[in-house]
């Protein structure tokens, strides 16, 4: 007997009518339709009663290995929410008719500001005072409530400076991209300014006393572009880096003025040491110092406390753990394969120092 299209359309209804209530017991043939199996088994709710209990007791763990038994809410820690929308404020504050909205001229571009940092700090100051009030637990004094305002206040005073250091930035990457049309093209497209901008805000919050805000404000910039900077690193002016993709600046590193870099590009530090109790040293100068008119190439990798010197140049790829001379090129002269016994700590690829022409 042939179905008509409707009645086959009910058959394949009725067939996922039944994979829906099919008892435990039944399992599901590849056509839908279900099949006794003849394995009653009695059918027990699931729950979350053991689940609760033992995240309960892995969050105790926690508290007390950790000292944050009085650890306090999302509402009690800075939002990363509220920082990506006060960032966004304060670069349009910077940046008022290329990232402000679109209404905006130069005859009302001062009031827009005025406005706009109202806002941005009063909210600024909200994130800060959930840092402090974080860290200092019942210890917060009227002072901690001074102090964030002293930390804002100062901020504020920086941003002119901030602006300046920025068109360097926007300049230097003008000027190194023969990609690049104008500086708006710079500022608007360019994903190493949106990390710098970051930056350059997070750096000086983290200088003056609000450093989980500042990292927080990293972070974001981190997630958005893949260019991952400390908000301690110390960064001069003209940084511009091309491309961006995969490049990690650690916390103690410095970087002089009209310094480059391509994508993938790591200035680390080495694996840290521990005392004889197992804990880990932190060295406080642990990240390389690159001075001035240096340029990194793609991949390149500088590891612990050691100083490029001023306008040399370092290939792409290149590994680099002990101080490079100024004006001296360093590549890779040659690459091999070896075979290692397990307990044999690898080889490091060997080098071509070169005084730069």
């Amino acid at each position: 007997m042939l179905l008509s299209p409707f009645d086959t359309r009910k058959a394949r209804l009725s067939a996922w009518k039944i994979w829906l209530v099919v008892p435990v017991g039944r399992h599901v043939l590849d056509s839908g339709m279900a099949e006794e199996t003849g394995d009653e088994r009695v059918h027990e709710p699931w729950s979350t009663s053991a689940a609760i209990a033992g995240l309960r007791a892995a969050r105790q763990k926690w508290r007390v290995r950790h000292e944050r038994n009085a650890e306090y809410g999302r509402h009690g820690f800075p939002a990363r929410r509220s920082l990506d929308r006060i960032v966004g404020q304060l670069a349009a504050a910077l940046f008022p008719l290329r990232l402000g909205p679109p209404e905006i001229t130069q005859a009302s571009e001062d009031r827009f500001i005025e406005a706009t940092l109202e806002t941005a700090l009063s909210q600024l100051a909200a994130q800060i005072r959930l840092e402090v009030r974080y860290s200092r637990g019942p210890a917060w004094t009227i002072d901690d409530d001074c102090a964030v305002d002293d930390i804002v206040r100062r901020f504020a005073e920086r941003l002119p400076a901030i602006r300046e250091t920025l068109d360097s930035d926007v300049e230097a990457a003008y000027d190194g991209d023969p990609a690049a049309r104008s500086v708006d093209e710079v500022l608007l497209c360019y994903p190493c300014l949106i990390a710098v901008v970051h930056h350059r805000i997070a750096h000086e919050l983290f200088r003056l006393g609000a450093p989980l805000v500042a990292r927080i404000i990293a972070e974001i910039a981190h997630s958005r572009t893949g260019i991952d900077i400390h908000p301690g690193a110390t960064i001069g002016r003209r940084f511009f880096i091309d491309h961006g993709t995969g490049v990690v600046i650690g916390e103690t590193a410095i970087i002089g003025n009209n310094v480059r870099l391509y994508q993938a590009v790591t200035l680390g530090a080495k694996s840290l040491s521990t005392d004889a109790h197992g804990a880990v040293q932190v060295d406080p100068a642990r990240h390389p110092i690159i001075e001035d008119d240096v340029v990194i190439y793609a991949g390149a990798t500088v590891l612990g406390r050691v100083t490029v010197g001023r306008g040399a140049v370092l290939g792409g790829n290149v590994w680099v753990t002990k101080d490079v001379p100024a004006y001296t090129t360093l590549t890779i002269a040659s690459s091999r394969a070896e075979t290692r016994a397990p307990d044999v700590e690898p080889s490091i690829e060997e080098w071509r120092i070169s005084p730069t022409i």
